[in-house]
Order: structure tokens, then sequence, then C-alpha cells
């Protein structure tokens, strides 16, 4: 995420239209550390603008030797580097339907739901976040 629109150069923040962002990270094949700063920035944004949960694409390694962002993004979340504005996440592959961690999420969530019906159960290539307030002291 940019500081201004890629299109028209406008700096104020858009009109939000859901609670629930889905963001590809691994978009245009970043490094660790691109996809790290796209994190840190787009999750400075959503806060800004309300948004209530982040559905996390990183891809989990499919290709054999990758899956370095998904775990540049774990150990970032386990290791509290985003706690400032993240109450609670879910690795993908730990909510799969009818598990507790599923039924937790939804109920926190419940517009997830229709968000996780379009990824595989138990995804391993996403993760979800649950934004905190600002006024935690972000």
């Amino acid at each position: 995420m940019q500081d201004s629109c890629e299109h028209c150069g406008n700096a104020d923040l858009p009109s939000v239209l859901s609670d629930i962002l889905v963001l590809n990270l691994k978009h245009a094949n970043p490094t660790v550390e691109e996809a790290l700063e796209r994190l840190t920035i787009a999750l400075r944004r959503v806060s800004e603008l309300g948004i209530k949960a982040v559905i996390l694409i990183h891809g989990y390694g499919s290709r054999g030797t990758g899956g370095h962002i998904k775990r540049a993004v774990h150990n970032a979340l386990e290791n509290n580097f985003f706690a400032d504005r993240v109450d609670a996440f879910y690795f993908g592959e730990e909510v799969a339907y009818s598990t507790q961690a599923y039924h937790a999420l939804i109920k926190r969530r419940p517009n997830l739901k229709d968000h996780l019906k379009y990824f595989k159960e138990g995804n391993a290539g996403m993760t979800i976040l649950l934004m905190g307030s600002l006024r935690r002291g972000a």
C-alpha cells in the first residue's frame, strides 16, 4: 500500500466498503523484506481505515523451496512485532472448518465466514489477522 493513490495521486483515505481486507503479500514475487515492509505499511493503513480483519495471502512454499514469506510473517506475529495493531492471529492451517479455532474466529468476526468459504479449508498459505484499536497506543 502506498501513501497516495497510484492512479490519481490523492492522499485521502478511501471509503471503506467492508471491514475485511484480503492482502496478497506474494503478489509480484517480493523478497521477504519487501513483503514484510508491504505488510507493515498495510497494517498502518487498515488501522486508520477501521478495518477489523485482514486475510493475508503469503503462500506456503508449494514449489518446494519457498515458504519464506510465510515463515517470516509467522515469526513476526509470534514475536509480537505487530502487537500494537493486531489483537489476534490465526494461521490458515489451524482454521479448518469445524475446528475450535474456526468457531472461535467466526464468533469474533462473523463476516469472515463468507470470505473463508473461498479458501481451501485449513489453507496453509494464508493467515488471518484480527485488528486492534488505535487507542491501544499504536
